[in-house]
């Protein structure tokens, strides 16, 4: 029994020893690197950069979006998408000319994309060139989309043959492989998107916020971007008033002239064109924070009713407004003889009580 056991060992050394071809016994020669000398390579003849969406997103570039759930971030990524392959304006953005998109989306329903992307073009007012938009939804594949897998991203490779930007949406659905918060894990995908930087394929990847307000995840995400762009709800914002944002630039590596950097508010907006339902982004300067504003009024002595008619609110969100300054600190009511500082317990249970707001 012995050595018949032996005897089938040998048999399979021999038999594995046979198979392997004298290709996986040579070691395969390694790329030789050849670095470049100072006034060489300022001499290099390198092309600047042309701009996708201007001053935002240059080619071979990488970016991300990112916002908490529900502010709407997908509605912007496709606009952008929409935006760049027509070569429209888009907010405080400009798209010089058509390019090729590849919109890779993991998440939505087919029906819920179509109507967005049907609602986004019909607002643009512009030619979208069938082969300028592409489309590869999670929604419409066998087996869904991993971006996080080597198979995956072989898979998509294939389809970026003349694409000059292609947008992932988001990393939660298409990149599930390993923790958010390990940073090792993002290591592979990380050496995968500057592999599609050098080859001239720009990225925009869309995420969530996570709690802290910040990107969710590991911060190493962000070591290679050019920009991150973050989605913030304004302090007054009501879920009635659909999707209205401010936009921050976090990280912006692109040299930006004039105001292009600046923080703004977005909004979109239903408009009728060519008799379908369209929407249309309108943008504006950030204001105060409105709470800070009515705070600062009513310390000047303005009652409820003044304030209300200087911010152009009601007077019950100017009541509110004050009673939240005091309950934060933001104001010192007066009550009597006695002044009594909003940001303790004694200001709570003063604005606990029934009391007559001034109007």
């Amino acid at each position: 029994m012995l050595l018949n056991s032996i005897a089938d060992v040998l048999k399979g050394f021999v038999r594995t020893r046979r198979s392997r071809s004298p290709r996986d016994s040579v070691e395969q020669p390694v790329a030789a690197l050849k670095s470049i000398g100072f006034e060489d390579f300022l001499a290099m003849d390198t092309p600047p950069r042309e701009m996708l969406l201007d001053p935002i997103l240059p080619e071979r570039s990488l970016a991300m979006l990112y916002a908490p759930r529900g502010v709407r971030k997908t509605l912007l990524a496709l606009s952008m998408g929409l935006a760049v392959a027509s070569g429209s304006p888009l907010l405080r953005w400009n798209a010089p000319r058509q390019r090729r998109v590849l919109y890779v989306d993991g998440e939505m329903p087919l029906v819920s994309l179509q109507e967005r992307l049907r609602a986004i073009s019909s607002g643009l007012g512009a030619d979208i060139p069938n082969d300028g938009f592409q489309v590869l939804a999670a929604d419409n594949t066998e087996n869904g989309l991993s971006i996080g897998s080597e198979d995956g991203q072989r898979s998509i490779d294939q389809l970026l043959s003349g694409v000059d930007l292609v947008i992932f949406d988001n990393l939660s659905t298409l990149c599930t492989n390993g923790s958010e918060s390990a940073s090792d894990a993002w290591v592979p995908m990380q050496n995968w998107l500057l592999k599609l930087r050098r080859q001239g394929v720009a990225v925009l990847l869309v995420h969530h916020a996570g709690t802290n307000g910040r990107q969710r995840g590991t911060s190493r995400r962000e070591d290679a971007l050019d920009t991150v762009i973050g989605l913030r709800r304004p302090e007054d914002y009501s879920p009635e008033q659909g999707a209205r944002f401010e936009v921050h630039f976090e990280k912006f590596r692109n040299r930006v002239e004039g105001n292009g950097d600046l923080p703004f508010e977005a909004k979109l907006e239903a408009v009728a064109a060519d008799e379908t339902d369209g929407v249309r982004w309108w943008d504006c300067d950030l204001r105060p924070p409105v709470l800070r504003q009515a705070a600062a009024l009513f310390e000047d002595g303005l009652t409820v009713r003044e304030v209300a008619a200087t911010l152009r609110i009601s007077k019950t969100e100017a009541g509110r407004l004050r009673l939240r300054a005091l309950c934060e600190g933001l104001l010192v009511a007066e009550h009597g003889d006695e002044r009594v500082r909003a940001n303790g317990h004694d200001a709570a249970s003063w604005v606990s009580e029934d009391r007559h707001l001034p109007i």
